[in-house]
């Protein structure tokens, strides 16, 4: 009997050495090219950050913090991240009409999925073909103004993408249509997740829809809520693809990350680009740790 015992442990000993490598083997090349795109990289990005280098010639100097301070005390610089405002308004408005279709989409609606394909069809286009879609819409005669024509709206029409007015608020509106399907897909799936069982209850209580979605609905989906929070944060910090195909951040419509290529590529300052870069990382992670303990001490 000790024997067998012994023979049971050695075979399940082979047979966990035996997972292990295998888990080993399979983990080697992702974490590899993990380690070699992204990872290595961004050691390299940091170690420019503090370098004044065009990206071509052998030599790179030196500069310590003189990148970091030239961001913060060039007004250019600092400009441009009041954009990202338009794209935070524009994101929150996003964030509660999804919440509102996936609400009104869950309850008795006639032919409910199609309503769902319909909202959730602009995030499965790509992002250079919606932006050639509205650059026609936006144009001069084009889609909006033959609209506003239709609908009795006289006079010269306001250059959607020529006035820096209103240019910010035309491509806020791209996004939020492009973007507020995919939340109204993660809320659609949070709100069915809720016990039936609490609806009905509330309403032998009394409670109407607004008290049913303030304490019943709301409280369930917090996380939910909260991650399309931390992602509408990222977004509106880190927007690029909408602005740059549309208008190439014309117009006052540039964003942090459409300046950091252009400083990059265009004025051939890696060094400075590259500092950027870390800010906009250092920008996003404390705004998400902040963001995250604000909604984790609600719930405490």
């Amino acid at each position: 009997m000790y024997k067998a015992t012994e023979a049971k442990l050695r075979r399940n000993r082979k047979r966990n050495r035996e997972k292990n490598l295998t888990i080993v083997l399979f983990l080697i090349v992702p974490l590899f090219l993990l380690l070699t795109f992204t990872y290595l990289p961004f050691l390299d990005m940091i170690k420019y950050s503090f370098m004044k280098w065009d990206g071509f010639s052998v030599k790179k100097e030196w500069v310590g913090l003189k990148n970091y301070i030239e961001i913060f005390t060039r007004p250019e610089y600092l400009k441009v991240l009041k954009n990202s405002l338009y794209y935070f308004v524009g994101s929150i408005i996003q964030i509660c009409l999804a919440l509102f279709f996936a609400m009104l989409l869950n309850t008795k609606v006639r032919a409910e999925n199609f309503y769902k394909g319909v909202i959730f069809f602009p995030s499965l286009i790509n992002g250079v073909a919606v932006g050639m879609v509205f650059l026609y819409f936006y144009k001069g005669g084009g889609t909006l103004d033959s609209v506003l024509t239709f609908f009795g709206a006289k006079g010269d029409h306001p250059l959607w993408l020529g006035n820096p007015q209103i240019v910010n608020i035309s491509l806020v509106f791209v996004s939020l249509w492009r973007y507020m399907g995919q939340n109204m897909v993660m809320f659609n799936g949070a709100v069915m997740s809720v016990d039936r069982e609490l609806y009905e209850a509330a309403g032998i209580d009394g409670a109407n829809a607004w008290q049913q979605f303030k304490y019943i609905v709301l409280p369930n989906i917090r996380m939910v809520v909260s991650l399309n929070l931390i992602l509408a944060v990222k977004g509106a910090i880190s927007v690029f693809e909408i602005p740059y195909i549309m208008t190439g951040g014309s117009n006052g419509s540039s964003t942090f990350v459409i300046k950091t290529l252009q400083t990059a590529f265009k004025s051939k300052k890696i060094g400075l680009a590259s500092a950027m870069g870390i800010e906009l990382l250092v920008l996003i992670m404390i705004v998400t740790f902040i963001q995250k303990r604000f909604i984790e001490g609600k719930e405490d």
